[in-house]
This record gives C-alpha cells, sequence and structure tokens, in this order.
C-alpha cells in the first residue's frame, strides 16, 4: 500500500487555471459538444 500513496504523493497538482476551466459552465458545454460532433462523425464514416 506505500507503493499507491507514495505515488499520489507525487502525482501532479492541478493549477488554479485548470480548476476554473473544469468547473466552468460554458467550457463543459463546448467540451460536450465538440465530444458529440466527433462522435457523429466517426459514426457517420462507419455506415
Amino acid at each position: 500500500m506505500s507503493d499507491v500513496d507514495d505515488r499520489i504523493a507525487t502525482a501532479p497538482m492541478p493549477t488554479a487555471k485548470t480548476l476554473r476551466r473544469r468547473h466552468s459552465l460554458p467550457v463543459q458545454l463546448w467540451r460536450f459538444a465538440v465530444v458529440n460532433v466527433r462522435m457523429i462523425r466517426m459514426i457517420g464514416k462507419g455506415h
């Protein structure tokens, strides 16, 4: 278990900018839309 604790302790912490973007509703909506468009294009290419 010590190995896991060591890896968690040395993991990089998100910056304030990263946390702001993760909590921003417009950014989340944009990312959701982009992922959906990419999925639709991928599905369309398969059919």
